[in-house]
This record gives structure tokens, C-alpha cells and sequence, in this order.
């Protein structure tokens, strides 16, 4: 009696660890092909870095600043505000796009 529970133990314990490898090896995958699609759509210029935190935020982004031609995308109000005092700050201010 105590070795079928024992085996029991033993099988339903290789199952768990096989199932658990199986999804962690998924979520990996699907973790790298995020990342591949992620950097396939920056090479093509639809993302930019944020300039505040680095962040990539899509071309299409509202939350812009436009300095001449140049024009900065930002991932929130909170980092855009940022960038903002900090050109204030060293004397150069530039007015948020559309405003």
C-alpha cells in the first residue's frame, strides 16, 4: 500500500515539474517574440524612446513636443511635464505641440 503511494507521489510529481517546464518554455517563446516584433517595429521608425525615461512609445503618440523639426514623443503627461522643467530649467523652453 505505501509504495503505490509513494509511486503516485513520484508520477504525479514528474507531472507537475513536466507541465511546469512545458509553460514556462511557452511564456519564454512568447516573451522573445514580443521582443522580436518590439524591435522590428523600431527599426521600421514606428516606435521612438521616450527622451525623459527611455521608454519606446508608438510614432503615434499624442503626447508630443515639437521643437522646429524636431518633434519629441512621450509615453505619459508626468515624463513630458518633466522633460519640459528640465529645458526650463537650463533657460530653454519649448511650448507642448499643439498649444
Amino acid at each position: 500500500m505505501i509504495w503505490k503511494i509513494l509511486i503516485f507521489a513520484v508520477v504525479g510529481y514528474l507531472l507537475v515539474r513536466l507541465f511546469k517546464n512545458d509553460l514556462l518554455r511557452k511564456q519564454k517563446a512568447d516573451e522573445k517574440q514580443e521582443q522580436e516584433e518590439m524591435d522590428a517595429k523600431i527599426a521600421q521608425g514606428e516606435m521612438v524612446k521616450d527622451p525623459q525615461c527611455g521608454t519606446y512609445v508608438s510614432k503615434d503618440s499624442e503626447i508630443t513636443v515639437r521643437d522646429g523639426a524636431t518633434v519629441y514623443h512621450f509615453c505619459s503627461y508626468d515624463c513630458r511635464d518633466k522633460f519640459l522643467k528640465a529645458l526650463q530649467e537650463g533657460g530653454r523652453e519649448i511650448p507642448p505641440a499643439g498649444k
